[in-house]
């Protein structure tokens, strides 16, 4: 996989079972980031309102349904998402707390990672991405 694409709430700000000051998908993104995984936050949100700089350092890729006019689980976000990091479909796994968003990037040809707890998202995109987030 080249690409990782994920939601904000709920998973991005998710702090885990031990509530950590930083939530931990922040941190796997960053490893993700550093070993040469191009990286999308994809938010149904409006916009992301004030710049918020952490963003940035985060995601080579900033996409917010109400800036493009679609939202999840359309599949012509997903498709316009991955287009934006430059790769296609099947080369990217995006994450969501919500089933019915991850099948409609499952239907766009994304890897789905279904986020029903920090560990085990970590440890889905672990295999998939080939990174060590521990």
């Amino acid at each position: 996989m080249k690409g990782l694409v994920v939601d904000f709430g709920g998973v991005l700000t998710d702090r885990g079972p031990d509530a950590a000051a930083e939530p931990p998908l922040i941190g796997a993104v960053l490893a993700a980031r550093r070993a040469g995984i191009r990286t999308a936050l994809l938010s149904n949100a409006d916009g992301p309102g004030e710049p918020i700089p952490w963003l940035e350092r985060l995601f080579d890729v900033l996409v917010f349904s109400g800036d493009v006019g679609v939202a999840k689980p359309d599949t012509e976000i997903y498709r316009l998402t991955v287009s934006r990091l430059g790769l296609a479909p099947g080369e990217c796994v995006f994450v969501d707390d919500l089933a019915v968003n991850i099948r409609g990037a499952v239907t766009a040809g994304l890897v789905g990672v279904h986020h029903t707890s920090v560990p085990s998202t970590l440890a889905e995109l672990s295999t998939l991405l080939g990174v060590d987030f521990a």
